[in-house]
């Protein structure tokens, strides 16, 4: 029986980030209606940064726990962690100005697959042939659903821009997920994007000040939401459910996440979405729990 303290409890953390991770797409796309997309971009990571940045001082003073502190070539990786994640945040407002969030949910639907790619690479994971044969699957079958609802058989520049997101946001899950297994989930997100305060402010300010920041208590909501819960919160999560069983295999939690999106953006925001809806997301739920039964090895870390 598995206890809590192992794979089931990352499972579940996992489960509860790509929860508020469903949310983002349709608070990005609330905002984008009436924001510059590269000022919701580069706000949503700065206002992150602040409290992150917050955080690591009000523990340091308040706890004196005398945490860990990253060393050595950990600075490295966090920085990896911090541009990666924060580039990812670009992308997503200008393909939300373009597409609706249930579109935008399919395409980065593909994202578990990017996940483990980036965990292979960079944290020596090897996941088992019939892992891939699970991730494949799951990811082919979320492109199969895109092209036949509103992608018009082609990959539009939305489509582009999601992709590039959720390639950024994997190598940053990756990076960060590797971190967490010493630092903890609370420092290492903490720590990676307080790193990119120094040089998020005067960007979004000087974006702020040449495109304009009015703009309704709805879309500045949704600055909000995606930057606490849908970036600092969630990854924290993330990165705690990854430490505590792997990259590659919570990961596969993500597969669900096209699919709560739709459903949040059907009751929430009244979008449309056809019953066949209904018919993938039991598919991929099969899928993803094929996948998390499948092997993932561990190999010793690496020194990249």
């Amino acid at each position: 029986m598995k206890t809590w303290g192992g794979e089931m409890r990352g499972l579940w953390l996992g489960l509860v980030a790509v929860a508020m991770f469903s949310l983002n797409l349709p608070f990005t796309r609330v905002a984008a209606q009436e924001l510059d997309p590269l000022f919701i971009g580069l706000a949503r990571s700065l206002l992150a940064a602040m409290l992150a940045g917050w955080m690591l001082l009000a523990g340091w003073m308040l706890l004196a726990d005398g945490g860990l502190r990253p060393v050595g070539r950990e600075w490295r990786q966090l920085a990896l962690c911090s541009a990666a994640l924060v580039f990812g945040c670009l992308f997503f407002p200008f393909a939300m100005r373009e597409v609706s969030a249930a579109h935008g949910a399919v395409i980065i639907g593909i994202q578990p697959l990017l996940t483990a790619l980036a965990a292979c690479w960079r944290n020596g994971e090897r996941p088992s042939a019939a892992f891939w044969l699970c991730a494949v699957l799951g990811s082919l079958a979320v492109v199969a659903f895109a092209v036949r609802n509103g992608s018009g058989g082609g990959l539009t520049r939305a489509d582009l821009a999601m992709l590039c997101a959720g390639a950024f946001c994997a190598l940053g899950y990756a990076e960060g997920g590797r971190l967490a297994q010493r630092l903890g989930g609370w420092r290492t997100i903490c720590w990676a994007m307080a790193l990119s305060g120094p040089w998020l402010l005067p960007a979004t300010l000087w974006v702020g000040w040449e495109r304009g920041v009015a703009a309704s208590p709805q879309a500045w909501g949704g600055v909000l939401y995606v930057s606490v819960f849908g970036l600092l919160i969630g990854t924290y999560l993330w990165y705690a459910g990854m430490a505590a069983a792997s990259v590659a295999r919570v990961g596969q939690m993500q597969l669900l996440q096209p699919f709560l999106t739709l459903a949040v953006a059907a009751l929430l925001f009244g979008e449309e979405v056809s019953p066949e809806f209904w018919l993938f997301a039991v598919l991929l739920t099969s899928i993803v729990w094929l996948g998390r039964k499948m092997p993932v090895r561990k190999l010793q870390e690496n020194n990249a």
